[in-house]
Order: structure tokens, then C-alpha cells, then sequence
């Protein structure tokens, strides 16, 4: 007797993994990787997604466009997070620098909400373009 695999139901094929549905969910994998700053701060947010967009930037177009929307957010946030609790920093001296700290706290929650929505709509198929992001790569 032989050992041969059960045949396939005429009206079904094989389950083949797609390039497809691994590029899309390294993209996904792209927007959760500026969770990294958890891990690493300071910058672990933009090496998290740095790395893996160098590593798989020559595979596929989308995931070059992709890496490039998260890094250009994650530096836009680092800069104005950045800029935020420096300018608090200095404004403590007159007692309204409190204020930029809300502000630094309203800009970390933001990050972390709009990280998600990116990540669950990159898992549904779609492009997501991060709201007041500077393209600095294009």
C-alpha cells in the first residue's frame, strides 16, 4: 500500500500562503513596532520600524510606502513631543509650563490611538495615512 495524501475536493484548492498576506502583515507588524519605545525609549520608536523597513523595503512597493508613513509619523512624533516638554520645561519657571506637560499627555495618548487605528486598518486591507505627520521621507 502506498502512503498518498487524501485528494482535494474538486471545488477547493490547497491553502497556499500569499506574498500578499505576509506583506500585510509585516505592515501591521510596522505600525505596532513604534510600541518598541516601551522597551527602548527614546527613540526605540523609530528603530523598531527603521529596521524592519531596511530589511524589507526592496521586497515590496507596499511595504516601502508603509515603512516610510510610519517612520515619517514616528519622527514627527518624537519631534513634537520633544518639542512639547522642552518648551514646558522652560515655561515651568513662569507657572504656566503645566500646561505643555497636558499637552505632552494629550500627544502620547493621540500616538498610541492613532498607532492602533494604523495597525487595524492595515489589517483590513487599507492604506492608512497618519494625520499631522511631516513627510520627511518620501
Amino acid at each position: 500500500m502506498e502512503n498518498t495524501p487524501p485528494p482535494v475536493p474538486e471545488n477547493q484548492t490547497p491553502a497556499v500562503p500569499s506574498s500578499a498576506t505576509s506583506d500585510n502583515s509585516l505592515a501591521v507588524v510596522m505600525h505596532l513596532l513604534g510600541f518598541s519605545w516601551f522597551v527602548f525609549p527614546f527613540y526605540g520608536n523609530i528603530l523598531g520600524p527603521l529596521v524592519l523597513w531596511l530589511i524589507k523595503r526592496g521586497d515590496s512597493s507596499y511595504l516601502d510606502r508603509v515603512g516610510k508613513e510610519v517612520l515619517n509619523f514616528q519622527i514627527s512624533f518624537s519631534i513634537y513631543i520633544s518639542a512639547t516638554l522642552a518648551v514646558g520645561t522652560v515655561l515651568l519657571i513662569f507657572l504656566v509650563g503645566i500646561l505643555f506637560y497636558l499637552l505632552a499627555a494629550a500627544i502620547w495618548v493621540a500616538w498610541i490611538i492613532l498607532m492602533i487605528v494604523g495597525a487595524v486598518k492595515t489589517s483590513n486591507g487599507e492604506e492608512y495615512k497618519y494625520p499631522f505627520t511631516i513627510r520627511l521621507l518620501q
